[in-house]
């Protein structure tokens, strides 16, 4: 019989997308290999994307790290890349341990991975040191985002803020409409694109055909979560049809 994963995610309250994105590159990953995946989430409270809900929502995920423990998950995703970097510079690392030792402590370990960290690490094995990013954010938060990607290393030449504060209303974007929005970044000189820096904004739809266009590697918090949580259960990380950091090469 096929071994079945259980996917855990700590979602926002208003996040209505990873818990679609995520499901469908692993659904197209059934289609190519035996593992099969069911998914499992725990909520913490947020509806507008400022700093201050984003500091209160974080207090509230070792909750639901707890809560995911007791459904013995096998990996569990921090789904909200801009509640981690908003914290400071290379929080995710400290994030991430934290919320490892809360399932270790429920009974049920299981390694964890954020959707920052995953940003950063899918970045790196892709060897992109410059790169050019789309976010639905206020400017102030891409400027965030920026910083905290410089501070790992990473360059951002350009970008382009959409300007959306409701977090549904994020989740309501088109998903191929970053297939047009990218047109407008400078992606001369750099080695990637991401797509979508946020969970919320749904880009998977548009990942290919960017990707074709450009000639370069793109990603999305996503793909890039994704990536990660098949590399901590030690399966191969090909899904067909989301991109380079999903072709099974790296």
């Amino acid at each position: 019989m096929n071994r079945i994963y259980r996917i855990g995610q700590i979602v926002p309250s208003s996040n209505t997308t990873m818990e679609t994105e995520i499901p469908a590159i692993l659904r197209a990953r059934e289609g190519i290999a035996p593992e099969r995946f069911t998914f499992h989430s725990s909520r913490m409270r947020m509806q507008k994307v400022t700093k201050e809900e984003l500091a209160a929502m974080d207090s509230d995920s070792d909750r639901c790290a707890i809560e995911l423990a007791d459904a013995r998950v096998d990996v569990l995703g921090y789904a909200c890349l801009v509640a981690i970097m908003s914290m400071g510079n290379g929080y995710h690392r400290v994030s991430e341990e934290r919320l490892q030792r809360r399932t270790a402590e429920a009974g049920g370990k299981a390694p964890v991975v954020t959707s920052a960290g995953a940003l950063v690490d899918g970045l790196k094995v892709l060897g992109a040191k410059k790169v050019s990013i789309l976010t639905p954010y206020m400017k102030p938060l891409t400027q965030l985002v920026i910083d905290y990607l410089g501070h790992e290393g990473i360059e951002v030449v350009d970008s382009i803020s959409l300007e959306i504060a409701d977090n549904l209303e994020v989740g309501l974007q088109d998903p191929m409409a970053p297939l047009e929005i990218t047109k407008r970044l400078n992606t001369v000189g750099v080695d990637a694109v991401v797509a979508s820096a946020c969970v919320q904004m749904p880009s998977l739809a548009s990942i290919q055909g960017i990707e074709d266009r450009v000639g370069l590697p793109v990603v999305s918090s996503a793909v890039c979560t994704t990536y990660w949580m098949l590399k901590r259960l030690g399966l191969t990380t090909h899904a067909p049809g989301y991109g380079a950091l999903l072709s099974g090469k790296y």
